[in-house]
């Protein structure tokens, strides 16, 4: 199992800073369609390991779970939204709230795991099995990158604007 690990926290890594590169492109209204496809086949690739992380069959839904189908119904909207349609009239901003929708639940988690994994932040916030990290450091961090990301969709949303995105 440790090597599936590796591999899913590789893939989210990957997924992350495709996404954060793509999210100042939208910003900057620049079609970047390497790097989008790389985001969204990592991001759809992140949610799609982390079903088997723990195994699929469990007494309930997990949180985890909840996060990861989301992340799917969005990235298949965006998908549909930048490719299908080709961000065509209202595409535009469903692509761009939807994909950043999608890499802000990569981050959200990627911070939990990290003051789940990291010692340092484990100290910050310790976390009672099987509840997530807590506490108003936790809090602070999630409410910080909550807030930036709004402001990043908001102004991915009025910005991009791509004469064509091929």
């Amino acid at each position: 199992m440790s090597t599936l690990v590796l591999v899913h926290v590789i893939i989210s890594l990957i997924a992350i800073v495709a996404g954060v590169i793509v999210m100042f492109g939208l910003l900057g209204s620049r079609a970047m369609p390497g790097p989008t496809l790389i985001f969204l086949l990592f991001t759809i690739l992140t949610s799609a390991t982390g079903f088997v992380i723990p195994p699929l069959v469990t007494e309930k839904l997990l949180p985890s779970q909840i996060i990861g189908g989301l992340s799917l119904v969005l990235l298949a909207i965006a998908c549909i939204a930048l490719y299908a349609m080709q961000l065509r009239g209202a595409w535009r901003p469903i692509y761009v709230v939807t994909a950043m929708v999608s890499l802000y639940l990569n981050v959200f988690v990627l911070i939990i795991q990290s003051f789940l994994k990291v010692p340092a932040l484990q100290a910050l916030a310790p976390a009672v099995p099987p509840n997530p990290p807590s506490g108003p450091v936790f809090a602070a961090v999630q409410g910080i990158v909550l807030v930036f990301f709004a402001v990043m969709i908001i102004g991915a949303w009025r910005r991009f604007r791509p004469v064509n995105f091929a």
